[in-house]
């Protein structure tokens, strides 16, 4: 006799809730959206940073996604690769940057590179590595990840590294590998 009161109690509690569950239509859409979107897409994406009037950073992604709503720092994601090249005071290449897979924050001017990161100045020193931040604001690269770095004469490994954003002074952390010393 208990089991089937639970039993009727049971059915009459969940008819109950399924009749007091009724939303519209307009109901369901006046939901806020807080999904993650991008505001503006684009294909084959060249972008030139000048200042004054100088060529400094050309830009170019086979894919950009710039995300700008329901977050808390606008950001633009370059899913399909990217490719940085850097010019000097004389608009001459200094170096290129070039990665698989890149984030690029708006605020604090911050550009993540990642997959098969590779970075050569115009000496042609390589460096190869997974994950590599660009900080627009200090004009330096760095990185915690390993590190390999292509000279004409020597192949340095590492651990971690920071360098300018040419890639001509740059310092490693936790070096290892082979190279020669002059006397």
């Amino acid at each position: 006799m208990i089991k089937s009161m639970l039993k009727y109690a049971c059915i009459i509690s969940f008819l109950l809730a399924l009749s007091s569950c009724t939303n519209t239509m307009n109901d369901v859409m006046a939901l806020p959206d807080n999904k993650v979107r991008p505001s503006q897409i684009g294909d084959s994406v060249t972008l030139l940073y000048t200042d004054s009037a100088q060529l400094k950073i050309m830009l170019k992604a086979n894919r950009m996604l710039m995300f700008d709503k329901n977050v808390t720092e606008p950001f633009t994601v370059m899913p399909k690769g990217v490719f940085v090249t850097f010019f000097d005071e004389d608009e001459k290449v200094s170096a290129t940057l070039r990665a698989n897979y890149g984030v690029r924050y708006d605020v604090s001017k911050r550009m993540e590179a990642r997959y098969a990161v590779e970075v050569v100045n115009k000496e042609g020193t390589k460096l190869e590595t997974e994950k590599l931040i660009w900080n627009e604001n200090t004009q330096r690269i760095y990185t915690d990840a390993p590190v390999k770095i292509t000279t004409a004469t020597e192949v340095i490994t590492g651990h971690g590294m920071e360098s300018n954003q040419d890639f001509t002074q740059y310092e490693l952390k936790k070096v290892t590998g082979t190279f020669r010393l002059n006397n």
